[in-house]
């Protein structure tokens, strides 16, 4: 069974740095690409950024390209998401799910596992 389990969200100003991570078991972390999603009340769930299996590769969300970066160490089974400029229309519940393959991908059907997802609000 694999899991995924977020941390690191909270409460930010608007303008603020917020870095989560994710840590995965139950599978070999390694060979898959990792992304991250968000989804705020109301709304569907949105492709933010997304990592290959070895950390060669990135995606972004036009959004967010600039002041977000994702990156992966496989040593430590962990994904991390760092935030930077932060905007309170990006309070949102952030969740990190593992890829059925090594490349990245946009689209929510492509990824197998999902994490419970971590809270971040931006206050104006």
């Amino acid at each position: 069974q694999v899991q995924l389990v977020e941390s690191g969200g909270g409460l930010v100003q608007a303008g603020g740095s917020l870095r989560i991570s994710c840590v995965a078991s139950g599978h070999t972390f390694s060979t898959y690409a990792m992304g991250w999603f968000r989804q705020a009340p109301g709304k569907e769930r949105e492709f933010v950024a997304a990592i290959s299996w070895r950390g060669g590769g990135t995606d972004y969300a036009d959004s967010v390209k600039g002041r977000f970066t994702i990156s992966r160490d496989n040593a430590k089974n962990t994904v991390y998401l760092q935030m930077g400029s932060l905007k309170p229309e990006e309070t949102a519940v952030y969740y990190c799910a593992a890829d059925r393959t090594p490349v990245t991908h946009r689209d929510l059907d492509a990824y197998a596992y999902w994490g419970q997802g971590t809270q971040v609000t931006v206050s104006s």
